[in-house]
């Protein structure tokens, strides 16, 4: 995978994150490694079609996507991902790859989207461990967000 591709979704979620909660992300150290669904963590996937098949997956401690959803909604403080909070981290991985593939068009490749799918601790059994491209960004006073691009 080009680093130019990553790079999109990293620029894209930089920017939506700080639209969103005024916290300019902090890029980590990147690299390729084995996809581990964690306990304790919430995933947002995002199928890509086109000129780049694969998925997107952003991944949160759900302690992390408690605060960030809480930042989104202004301070209002969630103590459970319930549907509203889900429904919010959604939108944000959305979000971030749909301005992602507009990146990616202006750099001459076409990229399509699916909707955002939620992956929760309790459905990780059936997932199949891959290896995909991953970049930690680190949200003062809220966390780390990791983005991994899984490309076919």
């Amino acid at each position: 995978m080009k680093a130019e591709y990553i790079n999109s979704f990293l620029e894209s979620a930089a920017s939506v994150l700080e639209q969103l909660i005024q916290v300019r992300p902090m890029i980590g150290q990147h690299g390729v490694k084995e996809m581990v669904m964690l306990d304790n963590y919430v995933w947002i996937q995002i199928g890509l079609t086109g000129q780049m098949d694969g998925d997107v997956m952003f991944g949160l401690h759900e302690g992390v996507a408690l605060k960030l959803v809480s930042a989104m909604m202004g301070g209002f403080v969630l103590t459970e991902l319930d549907d509203i909070g889900r429904s919010a981290i959604s939108e944000l991985g959305n979000m971030i790859s749909g301005n992602a593939s507009t990146l990616l068009f202006n750099q001459g490749l076409t990229v399509d989207i699916t909707p955002p799918q939620i992956i929760l601790p309790a459905s990780t059994k059936i997932w199949t461990p891959k290896r995909a491209l991953s970049v930690p960004l680190m949200m003062d006073g809220i966390g780390e967000l990791d983005i991994q691009v899984v490309v076919a």
